[in-house]
């Protein structure tokens, strides 16, 4: 598809009523499910080790979180194609409420099970949340999209302060330890489903569910579709590998639950904090500058984690992590919006949540076993290849479209 193409697609997509309204009620529906997300992430490993009786199984609530999100975004995507964005998020809001009551029932009952389970449907809803940052761009122009994207991703930032929240609130049903968390997790739910009713994000129309585009084999074979995929995968793989340990290298460094908590404050800060200005940095150094530079941070966390194991290095690292995530990945979500038409929509952001999730699964599946057998820094050792594969595939479509300016 070429790139002229691509922007009268875009040109194409229909604009919501609500416009920079709606982005605005988006990145505070992303605020919540981020913070919901963060608190769960410094309390789900503690809590696997508590439950399970095989300790390697540790990770396995947050891996389940993972598969849920990757069996989700394709009929996410396809069902909010038929009922459309803000009926789909309400409907991943409901099981995502239901899935934290679940798992704080599986507290009080001390069932490993439950828990697994009230993560996996808080996963489904995460996979309805992925789509957020595509509803931003429905409701933008072509020329903001990188901007509107990159403001509802900023909304994250409020979710800094679920992991701090967290450690306050894990003792409210004492002595379950955690039920707080995961109680204080179906609040933010219920108040996600009062703001998505505010939400006017334009359904499709008949004849845009009627169109089917181009087969999703041709869109896929795309080289910017390849790259954009890679690099927003490795980014996401390598955070998840290194950050679902975490609590448990911090565990067995004697640090304290607050530690731990900190930790995963600032490190979802620099995930999200980026986010008001990296819009900017895309439109002002190009998309795959802030893409390699992306990656170079991430490697450079990379040392940080495996210098030593005191506390700043932890801090330092995982703040290190989430900002090379959130150049990567805002970067390669920009890309993708510019290589499908309104017909293609629902199938081309389906395919690419669906590739990325399945490997955040299998790292976050593979996290807990490799810390129990190969140890935290070789962990971290293992994400550099995959950045390096990355690095090379950008600098490599870069020269192609220099190559060849017209094609996509």
């Amino acid at each position: 598809m070429s790139s002229g193409a691509a922007e009268t697609a875009e040109s194409a997509t229909p604009q919501t009523s609500g416009g920079w309204r709606d982005i605005i009620l988006l990145a505070l529906c992303q605020a919540l499910f981020m913070t919901a997300t963060s608190g769960m992430i410094s309390a789900a490993a503690l809590v696997g080790f508590g439950l399970a009786d095989n300790k390697a199984l540790a990770t396995l609530p947050t891996s389940l979180q993972f598969v849920a999100i990757m069996c989700a975004t394709t009929p996410a995507s396809f069902l909010m194609r038929r009922i459309g964005r803000r009926d789909g998020f309400t409907v991943g809001a409901t099981i995502g409420l239901a899935g934290a009551l679940i798992a704080a029932w599986g507290l009080f009952e001390a069932s490993f099970a439950l828990v697994c389970l009230g993560h996996f449907l808080v996963g489904v809803f995460n996979g309805f949340a992925q789509f957020y940052r595509f509803a931003a761009a429905d409701a933008a122009s072509p020329s903001n999209r990188p901007r509107a994207i990159s403001l509802v991703m900023a909304g994250g930032v409020v979710a800094s302060v679920g992991p701090v929240l967290a450690s306050f609130v894990k003792d409210w049903f004492a002595p379950i330890d955690f039920a707080g968390i995961y109680v204080s997790v179906a609040g933010l739910y219920v108040a996600t489903l009062v703001i998505l009713r505010f939400v006017d994000i334009a359904k499709p129309t008949a004849a845009e569910r009627a169109e089917r585009g181009r087969p999703l084999g041709a869109i896929m074979r795309q080289p910017i579709f390849v790259v954009a995929v890679l690099a927003a995968l490795v980014g996401y793989a390598s955070m998840s590998v290194v950050m679902t340990s975490i609590p448990l290298a911090m565990k067995v460094c004697g640090l304290s639950f607050f530690d731990t908590a900190q930790v995963i404050q600032w490190h979802v800060f620099g995930m999200f904090a980026p986010s008001f200005f990296t819009g900017h940095l895309i439109k002002r150094m190009g998309v795959y500058n802030v893409m390699l530079l992306g990656a170079a941070i991430e490697a450079i966390c990379v040392l940080v984690n495996v210098i030593d194991t005191q506390l700043v290095n932890f801090w330092i690292g995982g703040i290190l992590l989430g900002v090379g995530w959130n150049f990567l990945f805002v970067g390669a979500t920009t890309l993708v919006t510019q290589i499908y038409t309104p017909a293609e929509k629902a199938k081309t952001q389906a395919a690419n949540d669906f590739i990325i999730f399945t490997g955040v699964a299998a790292a976050s599946l593979l996290s807990g076993v490799l810390h129990d057998t190969i140890g935290f820094n070789a962990m971290n050792y293992a994400v550099l290849p995959f950045i390096a594969v990355t690095v090379i595939a950008v600098i490599a479509l870069t020269r192609m479209q220099r190559a060849t300016p017209k094609a996509a």
